[in-house]
């Protein structure tokens, strides 16, 4: 087995290792509501609701939000983490395919 066999090799096991991942990023939301007399309308000291955490993201050229409970939020930030770790690996792992196709040629597949 090459050296690069072995780089693929490893990479396709980290690969399979992250776990689950989500794209995007998250935002702090805080708002003002409808409510009349409400604390977050008062003209000296408004305080407004929140924090609310929204998990902003686009997969198939889609873009969308989601709201992400306050106890969620270190997970949702380890899935984010899992996301830039697939992204980078899936980045060496290309590349190292190249290395490997132009030492061995086409004529063997590594998994």
């Amino acid at each position: 087995m090459t050296r690069e066999d072995r780089e693929v090799q490893q990479l396709n096991e980290k690969l399979a290792k992250l776990g689950p991942m989500l794209p995007g990023s998250i935002s702090e939301q805080w708002n003002v509501c409808g409510t009349p007399g409400c604390r977050c309308k008062d003209p000296k000291h408004p305080e407004k609701h929140g924090p609310y955490y929204q998990l902003s993201f686009t997969v198939g050229g889609k873009s969308s939000t989601m709201f992400i409970k306050k106890k969620d939020l270190p997970e949702a930030r380890r899935r984010l983490k899992h996301y830039q770790q697939f992204k980078a690996l899936c980045s060496e792992l290309v590349h190292a395919y190249v290395a490997l196709a132009r030492k061995t040629g086409f004529e063997r597949s590594s998994s």
